[in-house]
C-alpha cells in the first residue's frame, strides 16, 4: 500500500485494513491487561489503595495501546 493511500484511509478503513504482527500482540496484551485492571476494579473486597490505583493507570494504558494498535496498518 502507498503511503499516500495510507494517509488518506479514515479511522474505520484502518480498523479494518490489515495489522503488522507486532501490533496485534500489542494489542492484544493491552486488551488483556485491562481486562486484569478491570477485574481488580470491580473485586467485591477492599483492596489497598495503592493496588487501585494501579489498576485505573493500567486499564487506561492498556486501552489506549490496544486502540492505537488496532488502527496500525500494514504498509
Amino acid at each position: 500500500m502507498k503511503q499516500q493511500d495510507i494517509d488518506q484511509m479514515s479511522i474505520a478503513q484502518r480498523a479494518s485494513a490489515e495489522t503488522p504482527k507486532f501490533f496485534l500482540k500489542l494489542r492484544n496484551i493491552g486488551l488483556a491487561l485491562a481486562g486484569i485492571s478491570a477485574a481488580l476494579l470491580a473485586s467485591p473486597v477492599a483492596l489497598p489503595a495503592i493496588i487501585t490505583t494501579i489498576a485505573s493507570y493500567m486499564g487506561v494504558a492498556a486501552t489506549v495501546a490496544s486502540a492505537v494498535s488496532q488502527v496500525a496498518v500494514k504498509g
